[in-house]
């Protein structure tokens, strides 16, 4: 990648179908173990998921559960409302979401956030022209949303490319793996090795899930 084309690149608030494979081969220049994931298991998929109340909804239930359970989870909503809007999320009872194998906790936490939407507080279209901090600070007034919910919106829905999930366990445990790190290495050593991957850190990260799934036989993110 020389000249124009890696100015464009370095340049890239985002990651997209284009950009994409172009971003995963600069980080494996500069990283033999990123490579080596690239030569072992290829190019890791795009996951990305609309910018919609059901996908914060997704990532609601995927916090602290499997990615099977949340999905699952999520399928039964789409069954009871055939639409997950703040609207018609809004109408269930509790009844009808425990069916819905939402805990009483995400309840709270998804009906706060479906308010917050139809009383216009929060306006999705907007965030996604927002700075990163800005969203951040938005989303984490709203009770149940921490910063992993935040990363993860922030990497899949908006394609913002230089974050990493410090708080996502595969993530970590794959950089671990990956640099032959003691399991007891600490957040801020995970940290300054990915600081060697700006400005791509999102990218790195699903190489590294990538890397994950390989090495424990799993097929895929639900997405």
């Amino acid at each position: 990648m020389k000249g124009k084309s890696k100015n464009l690149l370095v340049a890239a608030p985002t990651f997209n179908t284009k950009n994409y494979e172009e971003i995963c081969k600069w980080l494996a220049g500069r990283d033999n173990d990123l490579r080596a994931i690239l030569d072992a298991h290829g190019y890791p998929p795009m996951w990305t998921r609309e910018n919609s109340f059901e996908s914060l909804v997704h990532i609601i239930l995927e916090q602290q559960v499997s990615l099977a359970s949340a999905l699952a989870a999520l399928h039964k909503l789409r069954e009871k409302v055939k639409s997950v809007t703040p609207e018609n999320v809004l109408k269930l009872s509790d009844e009808e979401m425990r069916a819905c194998f939402v805990s009483r906790q995400k309840m709270g936490y998804i009906r706060g956030l479906a308010a917050a939407i139809e009383n216009k507080s929060i306006d999705l279209e907007a965030l996604a022209i927002m700075p990163e901090e800005d969203i951040r600070k938005i989303l984490i007034s709203l009770k149940g949303i921490g910063d992993w919910t935040v990363d993860v919106y922030l990497m899949f829905v908006l394609r913002r490319a230089d974050i990493f999930p410090i708080g996502d366990l595969a993530a970590v445990n794959a950089v671990k793996r990956l640099k032959q790190l003691a399991a007891s290495t600490n957040r801020e050593d995970v940290l300054a090795i990915s600081e060697t991957w700006k400005p791509f850190r999102t990218v790195a990260s699903m190489m590294l899930w990538h890397y994950y799934l390989s090495n424990t036989g799993k097929k895929d993110l639900p997405v």
